[in-house]
């Protein structure tokens, strides 16, 4: 088939329908928005030219990100068929996705650096090495902030004045500590895409990791507004809101989110950030003093053991453990410690450890456990805020074996930010 048409980078699109190319467009505008509206646009641009093989290449993203994994993997299999009927840069593409789906983070990793070289304005196969849940932010290695950084700051001339690399280099900058200028740039992305939910979930990181509470309430605030509850980013910007809402004292509002738009049951995102926001909160919500009801625990348990049954995934397996231990599961836990893998799979069990004796408030031995892996919390992946949750649980059991003085310092050399308004119980 004559190539006639190109999505919104430049990059030639096998297809002879206009209908499909504009649909194309339009899909991967609202998908590196974080929009759910992308799903139906993609459908759209797959109906119009069922032979269109990166329309159902999209397809298959815009389903995996909304859960929907049976959809996701018709879709790529669909692309798949028709890579003999593409160029190069759509077959591999193709080739880069159909890894992913396939559940090779390595091999997918590798073929997108290499496709890269070729095609740096190829945004959808750019966009799975970016932000801190993409495939060099679960890495599972040291460094990988920085090496998000690289991979960024080598796109970005290819990406003049483009909204989504624009956020993307951002929060790259903002994950190595350069804050004022990642706030910088995410305005400049705002200003051009407002609706960029990628930059407004970035620039509440960037206010999180300036100590701007109340900036980050009120802006989020108005921008959730009018944002689909059914889009990736929901939960985890009322997430946002929540933990500012507790430290602002407004608990009635963090229960509040927690039970609407993040929790078990509520959330309409990926079992992933239901499992880790919640159990975040939580434990949060503990160490600050709140009363977190026991079944509460139990249900964010029950949850992680029916979306996570196995190991692997090493950020969820983290809060998974978490949860077992405060809902007093011991054999959901043991398998946790006990079958630990994946990208970080040595820093699992330790903590695991950490979080019962946590649990059984036997700080000495939480100390030992904890102490294991405080050196390399960024091998889990996620971004530095979410990752506040070892910091804050490290200062607490400091607190809790009386070493008041040293549980000050960790946070003052370790986490500055919050040093300034210590969100743990008994360190103000």
């Amino acid at each position: 088939m004559t190539q006639q048409f190109c999505d919104g980078y430049g990059n030639a699109l096998t297809t002879g329908s206009q209908a499909a190319c504009d649909a194309y467009k339009q899909g991967t505008h609202l998908f590196l928005g974080g929009h759910f509206a992308a799903l139906k646009t993609f459908e759209a641009a797959t109906r119009a030219d069922p032979q269109f093989a990166l329309g159902h290449v999209a397809l298959a993203r815009a389903s995996a990100m909304a859960g929907r994994m049976a959809e996701a993997k018709s879709a790529i299999a669909r692309a798949v068929a028709l890579a003999d009927t593409v160029d190069d840069r759509e077959a591999s593409h193709i080739a880069a996705h159909a890894l992913m789906l396939a559940g090779d983070a390595a091999g997918c990793r590798a073929a997108v650096l290499a496709h890269v070289r070729d095609y740096p304005r190829d945004a959808m196969v750019a966009q799975l090495c970016t932000s801190v849940f993409g495939l060099i932010g679960f890495s599972g290695e040291v460094g990988r902030e920085a090496a998000l950084l690289a991979y960024t700051e080598t796109l970005v001339p290819h990406y003049a004045g483009d909204w989504w690399m624009t956020s993307m280099h951002a929060v790259a900058l903002c994950e190595t500590g350069q804050v004022s200028r990642s706030l910088r740039l995410m305005e400049t992305a705002l200003g051009l895409n407002p609706r960029n939910a990628n930059a407004a979930h970035f620039k509440a990181h960037a206010l999180y990791e300036s100590g701007e509470a109340a900036t980050g309430r009120t802006y989020l605030s108005g921008w959730m507004t009018d944002y689909d509850p059914k889009s990736v980013l929901h939960g985890h910007l009322s997430w946002h809101q929540a933990l500012w809402a507790m430290q602002d004292g407004d608990t009635d509002a963090m229960w509040q989110a927690i039970d609407t738009r993040i929790g078990p049951g509520r959330a309409r995102g990926l079992p992933i950030n239901v499992l880790t926001d919640t159990v975040a909160l939580l434990f949060r919500a503990e160490i600050a003093g709140h009363a977190v009801a026991s079944e509460r625990w139990r249900q964010i348990s029950d949850y992680a053991a029916q979306y996570f049954p196995n190991t692997g995934q090493c950020f969820a397996d983290l809060h998974a453990a978490l949860g077992h231990a405060m809902a007093g599961d011991g054999d959901r836990l043991a398998h946790i410690i006990d079958t630990a893998k994946g990208y970080a799979g040595d820093l699992v069990a330790p903590v695991a450890k950490a979080w019962k004796n946590v649990a059984h408030q036997n700080w000495a031995a939480a100390l030992d456990e904890l102490s294991t892996v405080m050196a390399t919390t960024e091998r889990f992946g996620g971004s530095r805020a979410q990752r506040d949750l070892i910091e804050l649980a490290y200062v607490h059991i400091l607190l809790k074996l009386g070493r008041t003085d040293e549980a000050q310092r960790a946070l003052q050399t370790r986490r500055p930010v919050l040093a300034k308004s210590p969100p743990v119980a008994g360190l103000g």
